[in-house]
């Protein structure tokens, strides 16, 4: 049984303390405290008190300003915990895994560091990080969310099982949720704007290919939403999996839009709100995408008015004894349901579970290791297991065919 010092108050962090507490609450481990802690204590407080509420288990809750690696030092060695979970913005991965090197604490986090004023994606800089953790004896655990995360260990778990070599992997992210809103986003408006705005990129026979954004578009009939829109796009995920898995000739990742939300998004770009270089207005500086973010809807209060599904999965072709076939891997969660049980909505839902279910398996010792890793890079199985058991069941199917584009 171990304390978890989680970081950030959002709706992944909300449901990943909510998942973490009913683990607590059935005496079944390995979670024995967990204390949560954000620029703003109040969202912490409204967690802590939904999680009292639902669970009957007492959250710890505090102040943090998780750029400064000082205080962030300061704060781990007060609370002592076996992990740190950082649920906070990618910005922020650095400075709290410096923190978790100065005091040799074991570090997990959902998505990849990017720096703030350059919209990049990708691991280098905390790759870079592989010597020191390992020199300090210690584990961190990289992308443990749904997409980059489960769609990793979908993979992985279908090579282990399914596959003696797998030569093309799709990964298709469906939101089928409609929040009633004109336009918001269900994640951090900031990332998922940076995300949806920058140039595609596929892995296809060992080069990068890259496209304009939103260039590449088809239809899938999605299992419980129905036919959408899908649009190439670069993914984390891709990166860490060719690195990981170099057998694979093409990888790619496509996710849903509607036409609504491409409209505004264009007319946002077009008058300059999407970017992310400074302007200087009434004498301050200011940031307009961060200014876009200030008015949308935060995305933790859609979760009452979001109905409908996601689908989130891996279609993979390969071959096994010498045939070829091709495997989707799939799960599919209600927004309403996801609602009912933590107060969030679905891809709030989708992301914290994987966060609870790896920091569960680093605190068991299921996983362990010492020095910088992704979710590819261990055993498959007792992630696959927790899925199922704790929201997130999935299924596994053959089509008759690759898919035809």
């Amino acid at each position: 049984m171990s304390k978890v010092l989680v970081i950030g108050a959002g709706g992944v962090s909300s449901v990943a303390v909510h998942k973490m507490a009913q683990l607590i609450a059935s005496g079944e481990g390995p979670f024995s405290e967990v204390m949560l802690a954000s620029r703003t204590v109040s969202k912490c407080e409204d967690i802590a008190a939904s999680v009292k509420q639902r669970t009957g288990v007492d959250i710890e809750t505090g102040a943090i300003d998780a750029d400064d690696v000082a205080a962030m030092t300061e704060l781990i060695e007060k609370v002592q915990p076996a992990l740190v979970v950082n649920l906070a913005l990618p910005y922020q991965d650095l400075p709290i895994m410096d923190a978790c090197l100065a005091t040799k604490t074991d570090y997990m986090d959902t998505a990849n560091y990017e720096p703030i004023d350059e919209a990049k994606f990708e691991y280098k800089w905390q790759w870079d990080y592989q010597d020191r953790f390992k020199n300090a004896g210690i584990l961190a655990l990289l992308g443990s969310g749904f997409d980059p995360g489960v769609t990793s260990v979908f993979t992985c778990w279908l090579k282990k099982h399914h596959f003696d070599r797998i030569d093309t992997l799709d990964i298709l992210d469906c939101n089928g949720g409609d929040h009633g809103q004109h336009f918001a986003t269900n994640f951090n408006p900031e990332i998922n704007i940076r995300e949806v705005t920058a140039p595609a990129r596929h892995w296809e026979k060992g080069a990068w290919i890259e496209s304009p954004a939103l260039s590449h578009k088809q239809v899938f009939d999605f299992e419980a939403v129905g036919e959408k829109n899908m649009y190439l796009m670069y993914h984390e995920e891709i990166e860490s999996l060719k690195t990981h898995l170099p057998e694979i000739q093409r990888i790619r990742f496509w996710m849903t839009f509607g036409d609504a939300y491409l409209t505004h998004l264009e007319v946002l770009q077009n008058v300059g709100m999407t970017s992310i270089e400074e302007i200087e207005y009434q004498g301050q500086k200011i940031v307009p995408l961060q200014f876009l973010k200030a008015v949308l809807p935060e995305p933790a209060s859609l979760g009452e008015t979001t109905k409908g599904n996601t689908n989130i999965g891996v279609i993979a072709t390969g071959e096994k004894d010498g045939v070829k076939k091709t495997l989707y891997v799939k799960n599919i969660c209600s927004h309403e349901a996801a609602f009912e049980e933590t107060g969030n909505q679905g891809v709030s839902y989708t992301t914290g579970v994987p966060a609870m279910i790896g920091a569960a398996l680093v605190l068991s010792g299921k996983w362990k290791g010492e020095g910088v890793f992704n979710m590819e890079q261990f055993d498959p199985d007792p992630f696959m297991e927790m899925l199922n058991e704790h929201g997130l069941p999935w299924t596994v199917e053959e089509m008759e065919a690759p898919l035809g584009f």
